[in-house]
């Protein structure tokens, strides 16, 4: 008659999800196929090792990087994003969930891992054009450049929002009069007044936040306001120090304005679902003529003063 660790076994190895256990002397005791499969390391080479040695073998940067991320505590909603290393020694990013396992008392009696190839980060929704910016192989290098180090920060701030709830929010930000300027006075000056408006932005972060293009017309802030309604007024600000920006070309000065799409990220969303709420919010703007700050659908939209 099959037994109860038979058919426990029988249904771990039945899922998609890598699945490692681990019992209380801290070595490893189960690897079901799919973690075979996921990082090409036979069961039979890691079971009985110590997690340490474990860690070493499948996580690039070993321990170090599994502690720094994880801190020991259980990651909420889809888990932390780690850098696994396959056996035949390519990179691997891979979504883990750390779970406790407690006895009926409730004494830790193991550590189980579930993990999964990652989505690749170039799935985040990005600004309009960001995939070819015209002709110019140095500005579209720059926006492919600062959309890299944006995307960095915007893992690194929501894998800390997971991990200890620490306030996370974005803004994008179009500038309103940029696809006119292109087209009646040409590409070089529009990147010109793109530039002002960038450093206008810069000149008004808080510490610890971090802005740059997302987009053809497009900026992202990474911001850590507290709530909506704080990163709405951080956003009225933003927006005062974009029209302030004096842009003249050829002796024309030009008036800027922007439309800006806030969301604070909440305990059900994804990177994905905060960026496209922001996005959203920020079309809305648009719709709405412009010159305008929009919170995430939900809240009530307000025009900059």
């Amino acid at each position: 008659m099959t037994d109860r660790t038979e058919l426990l076994e029988a249904a771990l190895d039945s899922l998609a999800e890598g699945i490692a256990l681990a019992g209380p002397e801290r070595r490893l005791v189960f690897w079901n196929r799919a973690a075979e499969a996921i990082t090409g390391h036979p069961g039979g080479d890691l079971l009985g090792r110590p997690v340490h040695d474990v860690l070493e073998a499948v996580i690039a940067g070993g321990a170090r990087q599994w502690n720094s991320r994880t801190d020991g505590q259980a990651p909420a909603g889809r888990g932390l994003l780690i850098q696994m290393r396959h056996r035949l020694g390519h990179g691997l990013p891979a979504m883990v969930r750390v779970l406790a396992l407690r006895d009926g008392l409730g004494v830790q009696i193991g550590t189980a891992a579930v993990f999964h190839p990652a989505a690749s980060l170039d799935a985040l929704p990005h600004g309009v054009g960001s995939e070819g910016v015209g002709e110019r192989a140095g500005v579209e290098a720059g926006v492919e450049a600062s959309q890299a180090r944006l995307q960095d920060r915007l893992q690194a701030a929501f894998e800390d929002f997971e991990r200890g709830q620490v306030p996370f929010g974005v803004l994008w930000i179009t500038v309103d009069q940029a696809h006119e300027l292109r087209k009646t006075h040409g590409a070089n000056a529009c990147e010109e007044m793109l530039k002002k408006v960038e450093y206008a932005l810069a000149s008004g972060l808080r510490p610890g936040e971090d802005a740059g293009r997302w987009g053809e017309n497009e900026f992202l802030v990474v911001s850590h306001e507290r709530t909506t309604e704080m990163l709405a007024v951080h956003a009225q600000a933003l927006a005062g120090l974009a029209r302030t920006a004096d842009f003249r070309w050829w002796g024309d000065r030009v008036s800027l304005t922007v439309s800006i799409g806030a969301a604070q990220a909440d305990a059900v969303d994804t990177l994905a679902h905060l960026l496209e709420r922001a996005q959203k919010s920020m079309t809305l703007s648009i719709h709405a003529g412009g010159n305008r700050i929009t919170p995430a659908p939900g809240r009530l939209a307000c025009s900059p003063s």
